[in-house]
């Protein structure tokens, strides 16, 4: 019973996140806009060029959507219902999301075309810098709930959600988050006034649909981790446990996709810079703020 309800929440909320990405780009609500996306996509001819390395070129689409999920695989949506809780969980959700670059590089490195392999490049760059970024603030959600496992950082947040107790290192790990989903303004490895697509330029057909559900998942992924590590999970009054976290995930994930395009694109220097320089420094800070407050306040 817990598998067919992870499938069905899986899949409305790869749905969901369709929905409110097509909403935030073109400012119009359309239910039906994923279907008719994905009618489009597999009556397409899947075109394949003639200098490509055919291994990267089809593998990875297939290893970004695999990527995305073993990333959901250690988020609760309720007690009990979650696909593996993990002693390590917390840091399964970073090492899972190493294959999101595996799969990038391959994306632009496999059509042998210069777009398809600068966006690639870029989120090789990207992700170096932001991957601290996702693992420190990590790591003080681990200090006060003494444990790795996702579920029992949700249970430590019964009497104040991480948000409140260490507001700075949500700020981190929001921004780290949408870089790794690279969704507006850190689309750099697929930016459309650019460089017509990056990494999907070459896709077409069904690997282009299987390329967008990844990244549609990926999405989910992060907005889940968001809402686990710094929301209280499923906690809250009233509703049922699933309502909480299907609430909180939504409003998270339409935050990610409509705040995102409000604020400028940096160029991609620019956007390493920060995080080398001033990122990782208040990740630093935000690491002594939490270990002092566990100390002192241990709430």
């Amino acid at each position: 019973m817990s598998a067919v309800l992870l499938i069905l929440a899986l899949t409305v909320g790869v749905y969901a996140v369709a929905v409110l990405e097509d909403w935030a780009s073109h400012n119009r609500l359309r239910l039906l806009g994923p279907v008719i996306s994905t009618l489009a996509l597999l009556g397409q001819e899947s075109v394949l060029h003639r200098k490509n390395d055919r291994l990267f070129f089809e593998t990875a689409p297939i290893l970004l959507l695999v990527g995305a999920l073993l990333s959901l695989a250690i988020i609760p949506l309720a007690p009990g219902l979650i696909v593996t809780d993990l002693a390590t969980g917390a840091l399964f959700f970073n090492a899972a999301l190493a294959y999101v670059l595996v799969a990038l590089i391959m994306a632009g490195w496999g059509p042998d075309g210069a777009y398809g392999m600068i966006g690639g490049w870029r989120f090789l760059g990207q992700l170096i810098a932001y991957a601290m970024l996702v693992v420190m603030p990590i790591t003080t959600v681990a200090m006060r709930a003494e444990s790795l496992s996702t579920i029992t950082i949700v249970e430590s947040q019964a009497q104040l959600w991480n948000i409140v107790y260490q507001p700075l290192g949500f700020v981190l790990f929001a921004i780290a988050g949408m870089a790794m989903a690279f969704v507006p303004p850190f689309d750099l490895p697929n930016a459309e006034g650019e460089l017509a697509g990056g990494v999907e330029a070459e896709y077409t057909g069904v690997r282009r649909m299987v390329f967008r559900l990844g990244r549609m998942v990926l999405i989910l992924s992060v907005a889940s981790a968001t809402t686990v590590f710094y929301l209280g999970g499923w906690l809250g009054p009233w509703l049922p446990d699933w309502a909480w976290s299907a609430i909180k995930i939504l409003a998270v994930t339409a935050l990610m996709l409509a705040g995102g395009r409000m604020l400028p694109r940096v160029r991609e220097g620019t956007l390493l810079a920060w995080a080398w320089k001033l990122g990782i420094p208040l990740a630093l800070v935000n690491i002594f703020l939490v270990g002092v407050l566990v100390l002192v306040v241990p709430l």
